[in-house]
């Protein structure tokens, strides 16, 4: 796949796509990559991208002219155009494995106040990080390359890896351990050192469920459960209620 990032700040992804599953899918040809710079279309000797706001107020805008003219230099047939905003949909794991199985995606980058409402026309959809604010696009396109980078053919060695991660299966990943087996006095739970595969799976099972239960459990709400889990989740909920009323008292 390809995918073109439009942004005021090129130099800001000379590291992060040359690490990591981005370099590797890239030096394997199943990812290409590259940062196209609005100012290149500017036709002032200032090379001015942004302006004040018709209506006043603080801040800076966007123009739409030099996002407009890289859009039309970078789109291409099947290109589908990002703008990165707060406004826009969450982005999730759900919609990473969308993005790795299309061909070319743009990535708008805004900055300052943000982009002309009119660029926003020009794109296929509005994406966010969450319900916080950055001071451009640059650290959400650089998330979303490496999210969706790591999903592509070869980029991670151990597939079976990617393929347990969190929100892999709508829930948080168990808690991994390895040597020492006994560190500051806390122990790797015993079926992780028992050999037994089935009992490995069934504790890194529950482990995982108890995690979301504990950190995440709106989560829980699209997860199909068999009557044995759910009993678990009870139980073990029902032991940190008392255990925090303990801490309390104590």
């Amino acid at each position: 796949m390809h995918v073109d990032v439009v942004s005021v700040f090129p130099e800001y992804f000379t590291g992060p796509f040359g690490c990591g599953p981005t370099r590797v899918a890239q030096e394997k040809g199943v990812l290409s990559l590259s940062v196209t710079n609005p100012r290149d279309f500017t036709v002032d000797p200032h090379r001015t991208v942004d302006d004040y706001p018709f209506g006043g107020g603080p801040g800076m805008v966007m123009k739409p002219e030099p996002i407009a003219a890289a859009l039309e230099q970078v789109r291409r047939p099947g290109s589908h155009v990002i703008l990165l905003s707060p406004r826009g949909r969450l982005f999730d794991q759900a919609c990473a494995l969308d993005y790795s199985r299309r061909e070319r995606l743009v990535l708008v980058c805004g900055r300052y106040k943000g982009v002309d409402e009119r660029v926003a026309a020009l794109a296929d959809e509005e994406l966010s990080l969450g319900d916080f604010v950055l001071a451009g696009g640059e650290p959400a396109a650089c998330c979303v390359v490496d999210a969706l980078a790591r999903l592509l053919p070869g980029a991670v060695e151990d597939k079976d890896s990617v393929n347990t991660d969190s929100f892999s299966e709508d829930i948080l990943d168990a808690p991994y351990y390895t040597r020492p087996r006994c560190f500051r006095g806390r122990s790797v739970p015993e079926p992780l050192l028992s050999g037994n595969h089935v009992a490995i799976s069934r504790w890194r099972r529950e482990a995982a469920l108890l995690a979301t239960a504990l950190r995440r459990p709106e989560l829980l709400r699209r997860t199909v459960l068999t009557r044995t889990e759910r009993e678990f989740l009870r139980k073990e909920l029902e032991k940190e209620i008392t255990h925090g009323k303990e801490t309390e008292t104590d």
